[in-house]
């Protein structure tokens, strides 16, 4: 039976906020309580507050989690660079900390001396950077530089030098936060594989701080949830994964109203902008299959000589995944001024899961001059029901209408084939 090799027993870190006092300030404040004015004092912030977990031999545990939700600090407790302010934490078995990769390096030294360096400072002994030294620089793609001073490196190829290092220690437990995104695309692979063969083949105890949530699921079978100090949720990774996907979900969506973006002439108002089902109730959620509608409500100061609208969806990251323009017909010649209705429908919404916006532009004549235009409007979530949004083979935002057949190998005649439609798109 595997047996815990990392336990925190009610763990909490506090730090004081604040700049740290001059002389003059000391003096100002010890003088303020000698006369019954003490300085008032802010409490400390609570960086962990009260977390209790186990982490078993050759588990690997991925933590996910907003930013202050603290995710790193945790793991700077576990790789005992600092204490915790109350509760114990029991570590077993040597740490190869992937922690602020590369803050170890010395920039008069060359790479060749900062190996040894920073092997040493891990624990590696020097016969066994010795006998990987040639694999370092191999992995790290720097054979051509070895000899050069690190001051003389980009960040980029400093932190491949760190990585190759703090990777090649033979350690029982490896704790990584945020680097597996370090260097160019291809090296970020190289990284990913090689972490990824540590927990496959060598059984390591593994802990993984990452944004890149599919990359959790992936690689982990349980993730912690954090939440300003306090674990949230511990499950397994899909479970996990998709809830803390859920409150993205729901914080995108509730500062929808600050992230607008409009430039306009003053000739026409967005005063409205709906989401409503196939029985025409509102909504925030799209299930993928269906045909939901978005109603626009257009406020016209002055007449819109031959107006065009611009309608699409974007990404919360300004990714533009669709647009469509109005066709002949849909608007007079001349638009009077007044309020109108325009209502888009989409036959068979073709997104999976994810968080998507509204973006509108309004142009006029036959120059198409542009009066309106508008980005991040009306927030809203897409679910896909034959999809987990975590998982990594899952990955993709639009489904297509597919038609798979199955058969022997031997068989040539269609009529052997066995047809099925893809079921969350019926034919």
């Amino acid at each position: 039976m595997p047996r815990p090799v990392i336990e925190l027993d009610h763990v909490s870190k506090e730090y004081r906020l604040g700049q740290v006092a001059s002389l003059k300030q000391t003096v100002m404040r010890g003088l303020g309580r000698l006369v019954g004015r003490p300085a008032p004092v802010r409490p400390p912030f609570r960086a962990l507050d009260d977390v209790s977990f186990t982490v078993d031999e050759g588990e690997v545990l991925g933590i996910i989690g907003h930013n202050g939700a603290g995710k790193s600090t945790l793991l700077k407790l576990l790789a005992n660079i600092t204490r915790p302010s109350h509760g114990a934490v029991r570590v077993r078995g040597r740490v190869a900390p992937l922690i602020e990769v590369g803050a170890g390096f010395v920039g008069d030294l060359t790479g060749r001396e900062n190996v040894y360096l920073n092997g040493t400072i891990l624990g590696m002994p020097r016969k066994l950077i010795d006998r990987k030294f040639d694999e370092i620089v191999a992995f790290a793609e720097m054979e051509a530089f070895i000899d050069t001073p690190v001051k003389r490196y980009s960040s980029g190829m400093q932190v491949k030098l760190a990585f190759s290092v703090a990777t090649s220690l033979e350690s029982d437990i490896l704790i990584i936060d945020e680097v597996l995104a370090v260097g160019d695309l291809a090296f970020q692979r190289k990284c990913f594989e090689r972490v990824e063969s540590q927990i496959k083949h060598e059984g390591r105890t593994v802990l993984i701080v990452s944004h890149n949530i599919r990359q959790v699921e992936r690689l982990c079978k349980r993730v912690l949830l954090l939440d300003h100090g306090r674990i949230l949720a511990d499950g397994p990774a899909p479970e996990i994964c998709n809830r803390f996907y859920a409150i993205n979900d729901e914080k995108v969506q509730a500062q929808s109203s600050e992230a607008k973006r409009v430039a306009s002439t003053g000739d026409v108002e967005l005063i409205g902008i709906r989401l409503t089902n196939d029985q025409g109730e509102d909504v925030s959620t799209v299930t993928e299959g269906t045909s939901p509608r978005f109603v626009l409500s257009l406020r016209v100061h002055r007449p819109l000589p031959r107006p065009l609208l611009v309608f699409g969806l974007h990404t919360i990251d300004f990714f533009y995944v669709w647009t469509t323009v109005s066709p002949p017909g849909t608007f007079p010649d001349t638009l009077p001024p007044g309020d109108h209705e325009v209502q888009i429908a989409i036959e068979r919404f073709p997104f999976n899961n994810g968080t998507f916006s509204v973006r509108v532009s309004i142009d006029i004549g036959d120059v198409l001059k542009n009066i309106f235009y508008a980005e991040s409007l009306l927030h809203f979530s897409a679910y896909s029901p034959t999809l987990n949004r975590a998982r990594s083979e899952a990955e993709g935002i639009i489904a297509l209408r597919t038609q798979w057949q199955t058969g022997s190998t031997r068989t040539t005649r269609p009529g052997n084939l066995r047809a099925a439609a893809h079921p969350a798109l019926p034919t």
